[in-house]
């Protein structure tokens, strides 16, 4: 009886808790609405599902909350996990333990947008298509938006290519420079784990032209703990332009990736074990 009343109790909290964010969030957007798909009454009741499964099932823990400033960021992630599990994880902890709590956009591939009741949900939590137009007007209005400069090809890996950076593309830096936008970096470390054993057919991928095809072990990602590190913002260097050169742009992009592959190694070391029952109460 103690432990229903004690789940009860914490269900009322975290609906509480709930209650308070979106009321945040519905002063930013007063109609509850805007123009991408966002839908604050229909992301509320997402987070009602998805909360759990972040806090329970992958047992998230967050680093580095103190390096979110109250400002509009362009955020970078490696990717990780064969799907967009870790989007759906970082824009839960910046919606959930960042303060004050924010809605990121994320930048979802075209393709995404095509998924039948995935695309509907993912654009009433706030992802957006990625394109260039969106992601400048979105930071124009103090929006932050999350990006993952690796694309498809981060998530379609092999499991011998695990935890290995792809080259990055050079659109999110542009943009940043453009909108003065600093460069907030993320490393999610846990998320290859969910498909242990992972063989991309990349030869039989291109001739049905599909961005991937998987061969795994499990087709539903397993309950692998999962770190989230943000990193120090990155400063966007001032005499350089959005119109550089690619040899110009490329010098400080090597560096946010390296500043990424660093913050992945450190992580790799403090990685939990696959059935570790660590709560994050006790971090």
């Amino acid at each position: 009886m103690l432990k229903i009343l004690k789940n009860i109790l914490i269900t009322k909290r975290q609906s509480d808790f709930f209650d308070k964010t979106f009321r945040f969030f519905q002063k930013k957007y007063p109609s509850g609405e805007d123009a991408w798909g966002l839908h604050l009454k229909n992301a509320r009741k997402n987070m009602e599902i998805v909360y759990p499964i972040y806090k329970n099932y992958f047992k998230v823990r967050l680093f580095g909350k103190e390096n979110v400033k109250d400002r509009p960021y362009v955020v970078i992630s490696n990717h990780t996990g064969q799907i967009a599990i870790d989007g759906m994880l970082i824009a839960t902890a910046f919606a959930t333990e960042i303060k004050p709590p924010r809605i990121l956009r994320a930048m979802v591939e075209r393709f995404f947008t095509k998924l039948p009741f995935l695309n509907t949900w993912a654009a009433e939590g706030g992802a957006v298509l990625g394109d260039r137009q969106n992601c400048l007007n979105l930071l124009k209005r103090g929006e932050s938006v999350l990006v993952f400069p690796e694309g498809v090809k981060g998530v379609a890996k092999s499991t011998s290519d695990y935890y290995q950076l792809q080259n990055f593309t050079r659109g999110f830096f542009r943009i940043a420079l453009q909108t003065k936008t600093p460069i907030l970096p993320i490393a999610v470390i846990g998320a290859e784990e969910t498909f242990p054993w992972v063989y991309q057919a990349k030869s039989l991928a291109k001739m049905l032209k599909l961005p991937a095809l998987p061969l795994s072990l499990n087709y539903f990602p397993l309950p692998s703990p999962i770190d989230i590190h943000i990193g120090q913002e990155f400063s966007l260097p001032e005499e350089v332009s959005e119109d550089a050169t690619d040899e110009v742009i490329d010098q400080y992009i090597n560096q946010i990736k390296n500043q990424i592959s660093q913050m992945t190694q450190k992580g790799l070391k403090k990685r939990r074990p696959f059935f570790a029952n660590t709560n994050q109460e006790k971090q």
